[in-house]
């Protein structure tokens, strides 16, 4: 019997030992499973992270972008308003001018232009109010007369060159020198 205790001691050492070392062994593997899910979810974390930061960054330039365009949007609006105006205080200014005395020698001016430009026998057509003034400088009326603000539309006698130097025409062909010099003005 004694030899039976010392086997079924020896069976429970044994036992023991390998308890010991499978507990050992799960012990290991339990740190090794939880060093690599730290590092998966540290690897996670990071990667979450920085796919978060560059969708920020990219939502932020968007959004930049957007307040850009929107701001010069006003800007231009703006600056459009602000042309709107300013063409209209020019319109009632040549509408002043027009009956400033002045504007008897302008129309003279004007005159002598066209008769340069397309040569001295030319018809005139401008303002009623202004007949008088063309017929003083001995040149003849065409028609009826013109609306416009002032100045003339004058053509040759064959009526194949026409020459517009009406304020309307003046002011569109200088329009784009303008309104640059005036967005110069307003971006100061």
């Amino acid at each position: 019997m004694a030899r039976l205790d010392i086997f079924i001691q020896e069976i429970e050492n044994r036992k023991e030992q390998e308890i010991h070392l499978l507990e050992s062994t799960l012990a290991e593997k339990k740190a090794e499973i939880k060093h690599s899910k730290e590092i998966t979810v540290k690897e996670l974390q990071e990667q979450f992270a920085e796919d978060a930061k560059a969708k920020s960054q990219r939502e932020f330039a968007r959004i930049v972008e957007a307040s850009k365009l929107n701001a010069k949007k006003i800007l231009f609006e703006a600056i459009n308003a602000n042309m709107d105006s300013t063409f209209e205080v020019i319109r009632q200014e040549m509408i002043n001018y027009v009956q400033n005395p002045e504007y008897k020698n302008l129309l003279k001016k004007m005159v002598n232009y066209a008769k340069n430009t397309l040569g001295p026998d030319i018809i005139i057509h401008c303002r009623e109010k202004d007949n008088s003034i063309v017929k003083g400088m001995n040149i003849p009326i065409g028609g009826s007369s013109i609306n416009t603000l002032g100045g003339i539309l004058a053509e040759n006698k064959e009526g194949t060159m026409e020459l517009d130097l009406t304020f309307e025409e003046l002011l569109r062909s200088k329009e784009d020198d303008i309104k640059g010099f005036l967005i110069e003005r307003m971006t100061k």
